[in-house]
């Protein structure tokens, strides 16, 4: 027995070594008939359109962000580069940028939710352009523009009226005399920055057109109207799009005001020409840094300046368009029969491009007419530095203020930048930057212009000065109609009802050192 016990187990093994070589085939078989056999039916169903490659998306022909297409408009206009005005963004080199190729801006009905954006500007073309396609990338498909000065001429704004979901409104005499009786000059809230110049009276001037801008809203079926001045982009920073609809789609249904905390651009050049493209430096708001943060660097960040923020640093809003909604200054929107509930992003937010350019100083200074001292610019200017900007813009030799804008808006310092972006102070956004170049390289500005060239519409409009006349007769005479009427009376009875007789949001300050206490 044990002769056949040992005798039988030679074959048992050798049964195990024939029948391991079959399985480990009939492995190696599977292994590659499975995969084969995937590939095949993948083909299959991309040759006959059921699948879509992912590469296709960024071909040049197509490449879709929120509110565009193909355009075969855009492609063949193009070509066109016989203007100066196309010659003076470059359009008459080839595109190098193949993403940007052909889009087409759509500003269909479809969007959802529907977002406008209102501003008074009185820049050029090569601010306002870039401006405009920019917000039409991030998603937002209609723009109410309330236009004088240089944007208000023929050059301009017939190439404005010419953009599909642009909205051109002119500073007429006809204009001023509807504001003139409007219903925020028979209330107290906007009252104090009344008859004052320079800022005051933009301000005003803002708050009159947000207030038209929301029945143009309403009436064009929008669902937000957003308040922004054209050296403002938002950055959409949170939505794996970048979208604003995004953004605003993602906000309950109970909310009805969120806030962009704004960023400050931090130049570090004294010779930039096109800020949109050319920055990519900004300082973070109060409300997106730790409060340790913020209170530790405040010195070293506001860099002898009086305040944390060259400008203003209380943010910009969007409103949710209902009953009842006005303008509660440029800043923020309000509601006559209620208190607004709004939010605040924790990332998005609004970058101001502040002083970018060191023509900004003397801009600024030849738009207003105030004596430059410390007592009368207090009358222009609501903020610090723009009444010290102003009064070394009129005071001193160019080259005194080039000396002075170095010193107190360039970031030259190498290692201060370091640690301020180390710490989070500063911070590097290079999306609107590309976005902006890509825009410009593709020619879409440069076809823009040409195809308006093509037309030129009579366009009526006020020069600076008979605007301002205007503007000052139509205050006057509005505060006579008010005084002994019935309309003064009723307004002040709703306000004091609701319990919303207080004054607009001016633009402000960031917080300073004397309110480190404060929220403890």
């Amino acid at each position: 027995m044990a002769g056949l016990s040992s005798s039988l187990r030679p074959t048992s093994s050798s049964s195990k070594s024939v029948s391991s070589p079959s399985f480990t085939s009939r492995i190696l078989f599977l292994l590659t008939v499975i995969p084969l056999t995937l590939a095949a039916f993948a083909f299959v169903l991309q040759w006959r359109g059921g699948l879509n490659d992912p590469t296709n998306g960024w071909s040049p022909d197509h490449h879709d962000f929120p509110a565009m297409g193909v355009s075969d408009t855009v492609r063949s206009s193009s070509s066109v580069s016989s203007s100066d005005c196309v010659d003076l963004f470059g359009r008459s080199r080839p595109s190098s940028f193949p993403y940007y190729k052909g889009w087409k801006f759509s500003y269909g009905y479809d969007l959802s939710p529907k977002v406008c954006i209102t501003t008074s500007t009185s820049a050029g073309l090569e601010q306002i352009l870039p401006w405009i396609f920019y917000h039409n990338v991030v998603g937002i498909s209609t723009f109410l523009l309330f236009v004088e000065g240089k944007a208000a001429t023929p050059n301009v704004s017939k190439v404005l009226e010419s953009i599909p979901g642009v909205r051109v409104i002119y500073r007429t005499r006809e204009l001023e005399e509807k504001q003139a009786s409007s219903r925020i000059w028979n209330e107290t809230w906007l009252a104090s920055f009344f008859y004052k110049p320079c800022n005051y009276e933009l301000f005003v001037k803002q708050s009159l057109n947000m207030e038209m801008a929301i029945i143009m809203a309403r009436e064009a079926g929008m669902h937000w109207i957003i308040h922004l001045d054209t050296d403002e982009l938002i950055h959409p920073a949170g939505t794996s799009g970048y979208s604003v609809r995004q953004l605003l789609a993602d906000v309950p249904g109970d909310v009805d005001l969120v806030i962009f905390p704004n960023y400050e651009s931090s130049v570090e050049r004294d010779d930039i020409k096109e800020p949109f493209s050319e920055v990519s430096m900004f300082k973070k708001n109060f409300d997106h840094l730790p409060r340790e943060t913020y209170f530790g660097n405040y010195k070293e960040a506001t860099r002898g300046n009086p305040n944390y923020f060259l400008t203003y640093g209380n943010g910009k809003s969007a409103a949710r368009i209902q009953d009842h909604l006005r303008p509660n200054g440029a800043h923020r929107w309000h509601n006559y029969m209620k208190t607004p509930k709004e939010i605040k992003f924790d990332e998005a937010a609004v970058l101001h491009y502040t002083y970018p350019k060191f023509s900004d100083l003397t801009s600024r200074r030849d738009r207003c007419g105030c004596k430059p001292t410390k007592e009368d610019v207090k009358r222009c200017f609501m903020l610090e530095f723009d009444r010290a900007a102003f009064i070394i813009a009129s005071t001193v030799t160019e080259e005194e203020m080039l000396h002075w804008y170095r010193e107190h808006v360039v970031w030259t310092d190498k290692v201060l930048k370091a640690k301020l972006l180390k710490k989070g102070v500063l911070t590097r956004i290079y999306a609107p930057m590309v976005i902006v170049q890509g825009l410009r390289e593709s020619g879409i500005f440069g076809a823009t212009i040409a195809a308006a060239q093509k037309t030129l519409p009579n366009i009526k409009f006020l020069s600076s000065t008979n605007t301002s006349r205007a503007m000052e007769s139509g205050r006057t005479s509005s505060r006579k109609i008010v005084q002994s009427g019935e309309s003064e009376a009723t307004a002040r009875k709703v306000l004091e009802i609701a319990g919303f007789d207080s004054s607009a949001m001016p633009p402000l300050s960031s917080p300073g050192m004397d309110d480190i206490d404060l929220d403890r």
